[in-house]
């Protein structure tokens, strides 16, 4: 569902995928080739909610006033709150990236983590535990984010093409 709130609406990429289950509410802004899946929430009120390129957003994520760069996976249940994730980032299930943080590009953050507020994550680097401590990645783990977030995209293009997206805002 796309919904606008106090004078800002969603705007989706005509070639992204928005599942008629998603809810987006605000300044939202979804670009191409990019994918939003059943019962994520994203609301932009105050900060906008940037969703770059080829990135993709599964199911059960909120996010509020996030930046996601280009090529980035948001795992089941993630939670991206007023913080920052470059390009080429996995976000794990179930993790949590807090208010002012900054995930740099080339990174994962492993399932069940918590960066902390006003953390960084370096690039190149795996953010794992709670708070989250830092390791570089291995070059496995560097080709793993690039074969998730690629999967996506064909996916989203295969759902998109069955008419299981949304494109009106209510």
């Amino acid at each position: 569902m796309l919904r606008a709130f106090e004078n800002a609406e969603p705007t989706v990429a005509a070639d992204a995928f928005v599942s008629e289950m998603a809810y987006l509410v605000g300044d939202v802004e979804i670009e191409a080739r990019s994918s939003i899946w059943p019962f994520a929430c994203l609301r932009g009120h105050g900060t906008a909610v940037d969703v770059g390129e080829e990135t993709n957003v599964q199911e059960f994520a909120m996010l509020h006033g996030a930046m996601l760069g280009d090529a980035v996976t948001v795992g089941h249940g993630a939670v991206v709150d007023y913080a920052e994730v470059g390009d080429h980032t996995l976000v794990g299930m179930q993790s949590a990236v807090l208010s002012g943080a900054t995930v740099e590009d080339h990174c994962v953050v492993a399932a069940n983590a918590v960066v902390r507020k006003d953390q960084t994550v370096p690039s190149g680097h795996l953010a794992y535990g709670t708070p989250a401590e830092t390791t570089p990645l291995t070059d496995a783990q560097l080709e793993q984010i690039d074969r998730t977030y690629e999967t996506y995209v064909e996916l989203a293009a295969r759902f998109r093409d069955a008419g299981l997206d949304v494109r009106e805002v209510g």
